[in-house]
């Protein structure tokens, strides 16, 4: 069959134009030439005093049979190129010089038959990829001028207001302004569960869908659920999240992986030997007791044996099918290189922030003083902190206001920041101060109570951001924040240490205190902290030196170089970030830390095929080239034998398709 799908192009089918019988037509075609091959056959042992019939079928079916071959022969040749195509049809047309039409219809059938098959098969490999094309709504409901306007998705402009109907897809990355709905993202980050979007009431101040929370932003080509939706766009159809990842996979599937490029230079020696062999064989007539016929008929037999149609296509078959079964799941991977080292690894270095963390603080405690209530205290707390704009102060807000439910909250008013120490405030008539030990020694000119004091350095040493609140004169407790560890890095990583995975490594800028305290959590071996972006690099270096093949998975933006210098850069929460999806070689769409294993699954299963693959395609050639030079099976067997480990291999490759992780 073909030599393997070429590395710029798409995988080679014959043109259109051939497709009188619609897109099948070379199958049906085949199917056309088995029927006159053994019609023939049949005639030839009923009929034997008239071979001119039998013949005649032959021919039928080698008309049938050859014509794709034919005409793929002759476009090969103008091009300069020399394929396998041309070995079955020289064999084929050699077998009927002298005169072996049933042999020559018999090969050009299951050549032809084989040929349609392994098209069908790749076609269901890339029918996932292929299928992203067809996920954006070519047109979109543009809110201008308070009216409606149906426009092209490619004449939206930044800052448009698009108008998304229930159970319609989405047209354009962007912010939800209005209305709230379910969306189901499996198309781009493989969720399978959809996700409630609200919307953002700072939409008109955020203009980069990188810094939204997931239940805010939106991507092309995901499907609104039962409510109305109104979304800024914020990405031009060409930028958008889906675009980029079409292009991605384009590129992808041209990529070679270590085992493709070794069956690449293995064919470059092996072809010429293969074609020296053949004609030694035509002449071998000069040398043993054999007619010129039956020298040249035993030389297209070891022609058909030897041809590398199972060899070439057993790589890439697996790569592309694997490559489709990880974008269903929403994973990324970039090309057949990474699908293979992903499922050697000995070590796995993670980034700690966004990617074992939730990326942002989360408020973890509030434990009240002396008379002071829990109560009390968050409500003080979250009055001042509401007119910060500090990180933490958000995080105490929304945390509090968990807490204490619907309960009203008076404002507080008169905010001033205390560099280095804190923030004050008036509420309620009273002054509140927020800070660190520091403010308050200076406040009240003495050290603070011991019960607080040990409690913040209790806090403090398990990675918390400790504040004391303080209203008037009297302490009214502390309030701490952290960056959380996800809520699936404990299993993601029990189920990696049950995959072999030997090392699994945390860098992170934090301090040795706050890395060991996540570490101890959710099962890092190697806690690895106060590291800046060129110490990341350094650790890299040294584990691969100690370890061997190491993985880098982290956010692709201050960990990018990172990435890059690892034997596999992972990047977490890709979907609508540019840099993550750039720089590296597997992109976890969604923000799913539980993919990881699923996707180091595939690799290993992946490899696993193309090692069966390869043993199946040189087992056939080892059996087959020995049998057909001594003799012993004639073209009939040898084009059995060499089509049928064809279609095993990429068989055996759509295997990978239907790929889950076990448990």
């Amino acid at each position: 069959m073909d030599d393997a799908p070429s590395q710029k192009e798409e995988y080679r089918t014959p043109h259109s134009y051939l497709y009188i019988l619609g897109e099948n037509t070379e199958l049906y075609f085949s199917i056309i030439s088995g029927i006159f091959w053994l019609l023939g056959v049949v005639f030839s042992y009923t009929h034997d005093d008239t071979p001119l019939i039998a013949t005649t079928l032959f021919v039928f079916g080698v008309a049938f049979g050859g014509i794709f071959t034919l005409i793929t022969v002759v476009e090969d040749l103008f091009r300069k190129r020399f394929e396998i195509d041309f070995l079955m049809l020289f064999a084929a047309i050699g077998a009927a010089i002298l005169g072996k039409w049933g042999e020559a219809a018999l090969l050009l059938f299951l050549f032809s038959l084989g040929h349609a098959l392994e098209h069908y098969a790749m076609k269901r490999a890339k029918k996932s990829i292929t299928a992203l094309s067809n996920l954006a709504p070519p047109m979109a409901l543009v809110k201008r001028n308070g009216k409606l306007t149906e426009v092209h998705i490619e004449q939206l402009k930044l800052g448009d207001i698009i108008v998304v109907k229930p159970n319609s897809k989405i047209a354009a990355d962007g912010v939800v302004t209005n209305g709230t709905s379910p969306v189901n993202q499996a198309s781009i980050t493989g969720e399978s569960v959809p996700v409630d979007k609200r919307p953002n009431h700072n939409w008109q101040n955020e203009n980069d869908i990188n810094k939204l929370l997931p239940e805010h932003r939106v991507f092309a080509g995901t499907l609104n659920g039962n409510g109305v939706l109104e979304i800024k766009v914020l990405k031009e159809a060409k930028d958008s999240t889906l675009s980029r990842l079409i292009t991605l996979v384009k590129e992808a599937e041209a990529q070679k992986s270590p085992t493709q490029h070794l069956t690449d230079k293995f064919e470059k020696y092996y072809v010429p030997l293969v074609l020296l062999l053949v004609v030694l064989l035509i002449f071998s007539f000069l040398v043993i007791d054999e007619t010129f016929q039956q020298s040249f008929y035993r030389a297209m037999s070891v022609l058909i044996a030897a041809s590398p149609c199972a060899l070439a296509i057993s790589t890439p078959s697996a790569v592309l099918a694997g490559i489709a079964r990880a974008a269903r799941h929403g994973v990324l991977i970039k090309g057949g290189r990474p699908l293979e080292d992903l499922g050697g690894l000995k070590a796995i270095a993670f980034d700690k922030t966004g990617t074992l963390t939730t990326g942002r603080p989360t408020l973890t405690h509030a434990i009240p003083f002396g008379d002071a209530s829990k109560s009390h205290l968050l409500k003080v707390a979250v009055a001042v902190e509401d007119l910060s704009d500090h990180p933490l102060a958000a995080a105490i807000v929304e945390g509090g206001k968990k807490e204490l439910g619907n309960i009203a909250i008076p404002k507080a008013e008169n905010l001033k920041s205390l560099t280095a120490r804190g923030i004050q405030a008036n509420w309620k008539e009273s002054l509140i101060h927020i800070g660190n030990r520091r403010l308050f020694e200076e406040l009240t000119q003495k050290k603070v109570p011991e019960e607080i004091d040990l409690k913040m350095s209790e806090l403090e040493s398990g990675g918390h951001t400790a504040m004391i609140v303080h209203q008037d004169d009297s302490y009214l407790g502390i309030i701490s924040a952290m960056d959380i560890a996800r809520p699936e890095a404990v299993s993601t990583l029990a189920t990696l240490k049950k995959m072999g995975v030997q090392r699994m490594i945390m860098l992170t800028g934090d301090n040795q205190k706050v890395a060991d305290a996540i570490a101890k959590q959710i099962g890092i071996t190697d806690p690895m902290g106060s590291l800046l972006p060129e110490d990341k690099v350094n650790a890299i270096e040294q584990l691969k030196q100690q370890v061997g093949n190491v993985a880098m998975v982290g956010d692709g933006v201050n960990d990018a170089p990172a990435m890059a210098k690892s034997t596999v850069g992972i990047a977490m929460g890709a979907a609508g970030s540019d840099v993550a999806l750039e720089t590296a070689d597997i992109a976890l769409m969604a923000d799913k830390l539980d993919n990881l294993p699923f996707a180091i699954g595939l690799s290993r299963k992946a490899k696993v095929i193309i090692k069966q693959n390869l043993i199946i395609s040189l087992g056939m050639v080892a059996l087959l080239v020995p049998l057909t030079i001594l003799g012993t099976i004639a073209i009939g067997p040898a084009v059995i034998g060499h089509e049928g480990s064809t279609l095993v291999v990429v068989l055996n490759a759509l295997r990978l398709l239907k790929y889950e992780i076990q448990e």
